[in-house]
């Protein structure tokens, strides 16, 4: 070191010398790390716990066969187990109680110094940095000197000259230095101003005078003179640092000599030495109580174990990982990172193993959410698609024409996958959906389409022509389609109030894809139809067919139901319709919302999956079964509630209050309960009694609190809480805070729940348990009233979180239903309004689907299905969806009563012609989201199944309520037409949207004498 010290001195250090003053300390930092490690081991191998913020955790049933092979990648579970629940030999564990506490203090004398030792580095760099500060404005000024010198003015020189004598000493003066070192650094600034005049010469040539050799000599000295004003001025400083830290090394590796701790190894080459009936000896004693004190050890057995007992059905060991990078991604199909793939080594190990293993952390959740995505799809895509081509066999019985829907089909969703990679969008769990979705509304538009220029071609005979019929029926049908388009939109869009960000993506792909399948569906397919049909007919092919639903068969007269309720039972179907609506509107205020993890884990496939051709085939599922069995028998961290005390914690009546805050806590139902029978509850209070029954002076203090002898101190609060940092600071930061000035500002208590409770439950016994503690009574939100003496209090923690999650998913749901709502009411009314019609059809339209909101959100409080982030959005696509088929129906129905002027007539043509493409493509549309509870996820069952029920009951609404709805508003609302009854039973040719309107004699009828 004082050989580098001279080097700077003299301009002439070598960077790498410069930087071994720094090595040093660095090397000091390491040995007060090193000694933390020290008492990291110490607690280990006293405790048995090993804890981390990410960890992997495997059950293990058949506890007590000390057999076990290990669950890590270099075959050591059995260290980890025998390590993590047995600890050390029971002869030597006293000692090491005791050692450990010497090493404890030795650490903390180490850590100590090496604070000093940092001080007074950073003193150093502090006082280096003056100097160089102070030269750097010399020099600067020695500029100006040179400048005012060649101009001749020797007054500005004079005042710069005594500037820089100034400057150079605040700067001797801020670096505290002694006589002689301020000596040394005036010389040095000297020389350096001599230097910065030869290189100020030099600047004025007209050369660069970077090119000049003197120049750059000049450069190299002006280095050698900074180094020796900062560094090495400070020379002796700096040797006596290195020296200090020299000094603390030998201290640690001398505490690391005399550590006697047996290593790992030597504790488990102990443990396998001993017989059978020792080790269930020491067994037994390492998972029993003593003294009144908790066994650590228990942590790691199942909730129905019996303290003391050497037979379990399982036990857990938690395996800590340390990782640099994020894994927020572990949650809807993110990459994981080096550590989360670990897990996955881990269990293929364990499964290795003769026992059986359950491996469980967030890298095996990610790799099976992942996983059941593929297969999800792999099998609800061919389903779906099989099941479109078979409805539209039915519904087309033309093969041409199949293929044209299978085509677009296709365009569909290449166009929607091609905006999520140009966006960005990742492919979660949610978009598995999406192309069932797109399937069936695509189907939808090609159904409503081919069928409406079948109905055409019909009409027109053998004289019309393809391209005729198909420009007749698109100026018909397009406007429906684009509203249909526009309103489903709407729905879709309307996700985008969700704080889910998966839920927003899904709105807005699902809005991109149904705009895709209008562009494809009602312009390429139509026109790739017009040429084909047209080719084939030149050469002899008759392309006539009939439309779906129309003719005398047995869809055709169901289809009549609803045109004949209207005109024979209009009331009943009212009454029936606002009753079914009634009972809706209780069941959705009964619905419960669900934010549950296992909403994404796929169950164990059912057997009838085994007989799927390879591809299709799904894999095997077992974190669903692996986390129902850990809440049922183990804590995770993960399930832990706070309540979050703030106020006076230092008054002599707190620590009180809060016992019986914990106490209150510990008897409800929601908390977990120890091996032991106690409930998992922890607080202030029983931090202060786990240190007492270990630190006698502590206890000695902690009794002298305590004046009436009920075990809790109620005096001299604020001293004890001093007193607990000094002796035990983690576990005391744990459930007190102390700010850096040393205040105490609030406490916790960590309660432990259940895993099989509901986030309902523990918020609202937990609020409650609060409320008591709490100044303003509620505890279920941070007030800052408390006054002296008094607190404020408040539940917190991953299950109120989750809760509060719920309830937003349910305030989401009820602003995007409001939201499609206003939306689509405003939309529709001002369209009709737009093309003729009263503003008021746009209300009668859209009260169907109003109804079957309420229908489908009592069908799922009868199914038990809550909202989730998939079902949370149902009643949004209820109304996207559903008011389709209520605009196809209006829109058929006015176009039809402008052309046969009589009510019945028109409904009657309405109901069989667009009603039979409504059932062809609510059939298709249903079946494509039934394939949905082929899924292997729960979530998207639930959502195929709402979904579906959805598509039902909007079909139903559209033909048997709206008819009824529209015959009303014909008769207050609508255009001057006939209500003779004849005119239903009058064979009405089919219906040509835009065709030319039919006179009838009874137009002029007066409405008001004809009953509905």
């Amino acid at each position: 070191m004082i050989a580098a010290g001279e080097a700077i001195a003299n301009g002439e250090a070598d960077p790498e010398d410069v930087d071994a003053i720094q090595d040093e300390l660095d090397r000091s930092d390491a040995a007060v790390g090193s000694a933390a490690d020290l008492e990291e081991a110490a607690a280990a191998a006293a405790a048995g716990v090993l804890e981390g913020e990410r960890t992997a955790e495997a059950a293990t049933p058949n506890a007590t066969d000390r057999s076990a092979e290990a669950l890590a990648p270099e075959g050591d579970l059995e260290e980890l187990y025998l390590a993590g629940t047995v600890g050390v030999l029971e002869d030597e564990y006293d000692e090491l109680e005791t050692r450990a506490a010497e090493l404890e203090s030795g650490q903390q004398d180490l850590e100590d110094d090496a604070a000093a030792l940092e001080q007074r580095r950073t003193t150093l760099e502090e006082r280096s940095t003056a100097l160089e500060d102070g030269l750097d404005e010399a020099l600067a000024l020695q500029r100006e000197y040179e400048n005012a010198s060649a101009a001749g003015d020797n007054a500005t020189a004079a005042e710069l000259e005594e500037e820089i004598e100034a400057t150079v000493d605040e700067a001797a003066s801020e670096a505290d230095l002694d006589d002689e070192q301020a000596s040394e650094y005036g010389e040095l600034v000297d020389q350096a101003r001599e230097i910065e005049s030869n290189r100020w010469t030099i600047e004025q040539r007209p050369d660069d005078p970077e090119e000049i050799p003197e120049y750059q000599e000049l450069n190299e000295a002006l280095d050698g003179i900074y180094a020796g004003a900062t560094l090495g001025v400070l020379e002796d400083e700096y040797a006596e640092l290195e020296d200090d830290a020299a000094a603390l090394e030998e201290d640690f590796e001398s505490l690391e000599e005399n550590d006697e701790t047996p290593s790992l190894d030597e504790q488990i080459e102990a443990l396998e030495g001993l017989d059978d009936e020792e080790f269930a000896d020491l067994l037994e004693q390492t998972l029993s109580e003593g003294d009144g004190e908790e066994s650590a050890a228990l942590a790691f057995m199942p909730s129905d174990y019996e303290p003391g007992s050497t037979e379990a059905d399982a036990r857990m060991t938690i395996v800590t990982q340390e990782t640099t990078a994020a894994t927020d991604g572990a949650g809807m199909g993110g990459e994981m990172d080096a550590a989360l793939e670990s897990q996955l080594d881990l269990r293929e190990l364990a499964n290795q193993d003769e026992q059986e293993y359950m491996v469980f952390g967030g890298g095996v959740i990610t790799d099976e959410i992942e996983n059941s995505m593929g297969d999800s799809l792999a099998i609800v895509g061919p389903l779906a698609l099989l099941f479109v081509v078979v409805a539209l066999v039915v519904a087309y019985r033309d093969p041409l024409d199949i293929a044209l829907g299978v085509v677009g089909i296709g365009g569909v969703l290449i166009w929607t996958f091609g905006f999520m990679g140009w966006t960005g969008i990742a492919f979660n769990q949610m978009m598995i959906a999406v192309p069932v979705l797109l399937i069936g509304l695509s189907i939808d538009y090609a159904i409503h389409v081919f069928m409406r220029h079948r109905e055409q071609r019909e009409a027109d005979g053998r004289t019309g022509s393809v391209r005729g019929s198909m420009r007749i029926a698109l100026a018909g049908v397009g406007v429906a389609l684009v509203w249909v388009t526009a309103t489903t939109a709407i729905g879709f869009l309307a996700n985008l109030v969700s704080p889910i960000g998966p839920i927003r993506e899904f709105g807005i792909v699902s809005a991109v894809g149904i705009t895709a399948a209008l562009i494809i569906f009602g312009a390429l397919i139509p026109a790739l139809k017009v040429e084909i049909d047209s080719l084939l007919e030149s050469r002899g092919w008759d392309r006539h067919k009939r439309a779906f639903g129309t003719g005398e068969g047995g869809f055709a007269s169901a289809l009549t139901l609803g045109s004949t309720a209207a005109r024979k039972i209009p009331v009943i179907v009212l009454i029936a319709a606002l009753l079914l609506t009634a009972g809706g509107v209780y069941g959705a205020s009964q619905v419960d919302t669900s934010f549950e993890q296992e909403d994404f884990l796929a169950e164990s496939p059912p057997n009838w999956t085994e007989n799927l051709p390879g591809p299709m085939e799904p894999g095997e599922y077992q974190a669903a079964d692996d986390l129902e069995y850990i809440n049922d028998n183990f804590q995770r961290e993960d399930t832990q509630a706070q309540i979050l005390v703030e106020g006076d914690i230092t008054d002599d009546g707190t620590l009180e209050r809060l016992e019986r805050t914990r106490s209150e806590a510990a008897d409800s139902d929601v908390v977990y309960t120890l091996p032991n029978g106690e409930a998992d509850v922890r607080g202030p209070l029983s931090v202060m009694e786990d240190t007492a029954a270990q630190n006698e002076s502590f206890n000695e203090s902690f009794q002298a609190a305590d004046t009436d002898g009920d075990g809790v101190p109620d005096r001299d609060v604020e001293a004890l809480y001093d007193e607990l940092f000094e002796v035990n600071e983690e576990e005391a930061g744990s459930v007190i805070y102390r700010t850096d000035g040393g205040e105490y500002e609030s406490a916790r208590l960590i309660v432990a729940t259940d895993g099989g409770a509901g986030f309902d439950e523990i918020t609202t016994e937990l609020r409650s348990v609060a409320g008591d503690l709490d100044a303003s009574g509620t505890g279920d939100e941070r007030n800052l009233d408390a006054g002296d003496g008094e607190v404020n209090a408040f539940a917190t923690g991953d299950p109120i979180v989750s809760y509060i999650v719920e309830q937003d998913l349910l305030e989401t749901v009820l602003q995007s239903l409001l939201i499609t709502l206003v939306s689509v009411f405003v939309f529709l009314t001002a369209a009709y309004w737009l093309t003729g019609n009263s503003a008021t059809l746009g209300a009668v339209t859209l009260l169907p689907v109003a109804f079957t909101v309420s229908w489908i959100l009592g069908t799922m409080y009868l199914l038990g299905m809550p909202f989730n982030v998939l079902t949370g959005m149902i009643t949004s696509l209820t109304i996207g969806l559903g008011v389709a088929y209520s605009i196809h129906i209006s829109d058929r129905y006015t176009l039809e009563l402008e052309r046969q002027g009589n009510v019945w007539s028109a409904l009657q043509t309405t109901v069989t012609g667009t009603g039979g493409a409504l059932l062809g493509s609510a059939a298709t549309t249903v079946g494509g989201f039934g394939t949905l509870v082929f899924a292997i996820l729960p979530a998207l069952q639930q959502f195929g199944i709402i979904t579906g029920l959805t598509i039902i009951y909007s079909f139903l609404a559209s033909v048997i309520v709206l008819p009824t709805l529209l015959v009303l508003w014909t008769r207050y609302f609508g255009p001057d037409v006939s209500f003779d009854r004849s005119g239903a039973g009058t064979a009405t040719p089919t219906a040509s949207d835009g065709g030319t309107e039919m006179e009838t004699d009874t137009a002029s009828e007066n409405r008001g004498t004809d009953e509905p």
